[in-house]
């Protein structure tokens, strides 16, 4: 019996050291022929696999200790120095903080006024109006750009209220609320640069500025966000009415554009993913309405893209009205006119005005002061092909503050701060070689071949979030896509474009706390 059960596991064995024994040949003729490099690329990596990623995550920890270092230890800064030109910059925005950045210091005296002391970066506002994102992650100080340039900048918190374009002088008021002996200052420069942006375009409907919220700026975001709350809570009270309740819940977006449909968007996900857990009893009377005058939202996307948006919000249950005329806004209901040129009343608890832009007053007044014959345009100042403000030789202008045939946009904005930075280094670069060649007696017409190009903007597509973690993509190559992946493209194409290492971490944070904890419902 026992020799029977031994030539049984001896049976059992045969097989596995024949296989043992196949295996140790190939592996020996895999070696010893020019085919055998698998195993030696097996061998590579066996040995040195772990040391390779070991010595990646080292470089990457190195590099990001250095940004960090860096960033917290600026460099010493040359002085003002009162022989050099002197740039003016109106404005914290896009366009403003791109040209900065860029700028040259060392060529140029740059003094920035705006009334807030940071750049913002607003794609990601409607993120913030529902906790998504908090305010300060996207928020970079000025102080913090201009502290690492060449030469020292001086920024000033206030707004200009009046430009002299006749003597090159700006006057300057403090907006704070706490306000010194002094408040007013007068700034010559040589060169001024209007970026300051635009305001929301009210059309002359009455009640808009009284009660409707916009979406522009970080107060916009946090009053929206207290007002959602204020709702919600005010909905919850003890014996509320029934249809007060419904009115109260009643959301209203007007604007179809990229900023409405992505605070509408970033609504139903705060309604789906933590209302509906935290306000049970409310969350199923919640609506959300979008209204467009146009027929369709996003206009400036393609036909497919605004199919599938207009598809998926209705399966949300985000209801569009389409070819919706505002008239009037109330404290409680919005008056408008339906496609069949009927008035409607629409009650509601939260309205977001999310629509076109109009000129801020220091831009409208600087207009006038310009020859009418060229600025024509009410929605900016009309610029020449190298954004010089037409009628003036020392003006530009850049984003919203301007009137081009280019989208009022983030990306525009951006480009054109660019090309400008690039413009000036180049003035400061002919000035220089032109004081050369006249400091040796020679012609200084040599350097007539060194000429400005012209501005010159390539569309690099256009980013919507649409909800339910989707989003859209209208990409160069007429590529349009839309989906799961393409969420993941927009986010780290945002993510790409923040203008830190720090806001890169606060944003990738936030992301990463929404998914675990979800938002924070506290009313601020």
């Amino acid at each position: 019996m026992n020799a029977d059960i031994g030539l049984r596991m001896m049976r059992g064995l045969s097989i596995p050291l024949r296989t043992v024994a196949t295996a140790h040949a190939r592996r020996e003729m895999a070696t010893a022929v020019p085919g055998g490099q698998p195993t030696i690329k097996k061998s590579f990596l066996r040995r040195y696999g772990g040391k390779v990623i070991l010595s990646v995550v080292a470089v990457g920890a190195g590099l990001f200790t250095y940004e960090v270092y860096n960033a917290r230890h600026p460099p010493k800064q040359f002085t003002w120095d009162h022989s050099k030109k002197t740039i003016a910059i109106l404005g914290s925005g896009w366009a403003a903080t791109s040209l900065i950045k860029d700028l040259d210091t060392e060529n140029y005296n740059v003094v920035v006024v705006s009334p807030r002391n940071y750049f913002l970066f607003t794609p990601l506002l409607p993120s913030c109006t529902v906790g998504t994102v908090e305010l300060r992650s996207i928020m970079m100080p000025m102080r913090y750009i201009t502290r690492f340039k060449p030469r020292q900048i001086a920024f000033v918190e206030g707004g200009c209220n009046q430009i002299d374009v006749e003597n090159k002088v700006l006057t300057v008021e403090d907006n704070s609320e706490i306000v010194g002996e002094v408040s007013s200052q007068k700034i010559p420069y040589d060169y001024l640069v209007v970026a300051c942006g635009a305001e929301n375009a009210t059309f002359g409907i009455p009640g808009v500025r009284e009660y409707s919220c916009f979406l522009k700026e970080a107060w916009d975001a946090k009053k929206i966000r207290t007002r959602l709350m204020d709702c919600l809570e005010t909905a919850a009270f003890p014996g509320q009415v029934e249809s007060e309740v419904d009115r109260l819940l009643h959301m209203v977006v007007v604007g179809g554009g990229p900023t409405g449909v992505e605070y509408a968007a970033e609504l139903y996900d705060f309604l789906k993913e933590d209302l509906a857990d935290w306000y049970p009893e409310l969350a199923p009377k919640i609506k959300i309405t979008l209204v467009e005058a146009l027929p369709h939202v996003l206009p400036s996307f393609s036909k497919e893209l605004i199919t599938y948006t207009e598809k998926h919000f209705a399966e949300a249950k985000v209801k569009i009205l389409s070819n919706t005329m505002v008239k009037e806004v109330k404290q409680k209901e919005l008056i408008v006119q339906n496609p069949q040129k009927q008035i409607e009343k629409i009650p509601y608890g939260l309205l977001v005005w999310a629509t076109g832009n109009t000129a801020r007053q220091v831009v409208a007044d600087l207009i006038k002061k310009l020859p009418s014959n060229l600025q024509n345009q009410r929605r900016g100042l009309v610029v020449d092909d190298y954004l010089k403000v037409k009628g003036s030789d020392n003006i530009y202008a850049l984003g919203d503050a301007s009137a081009t045939k280019w989208p009022p946009t983030a990306q525009v904005a951006s480009r054109q701060g660019h090309y400008l930075a690039a413009t000036f280094n180049q003035l400061a670069r002919i000035d220089a070689d032109r004081d050369k060649l006249l400091a040796a007696g020679e012609d200084p017409s040599a350097i007539a071949g060194q000429v400005v190009k012209p501005f010159n903007y390539k569309d690099l597509g256009a980013l919507a979030y649409i909800g339910s973690d989707k989003a859209i993509a209208d990409l160069p190559g007429n590529v349009h896509v839309g989906g799961a992946l393409t969420f993941w493209f927009w986010r780290s194409a945002y993510l790409s474009n923040l203008f830190s290492l720090r806001n890169r971490v606060l944003v990738a944070f936030d992301w990463a706390k929404k998914s675990l904890f979800g938002r924070d419902i506290s009313r601020e």
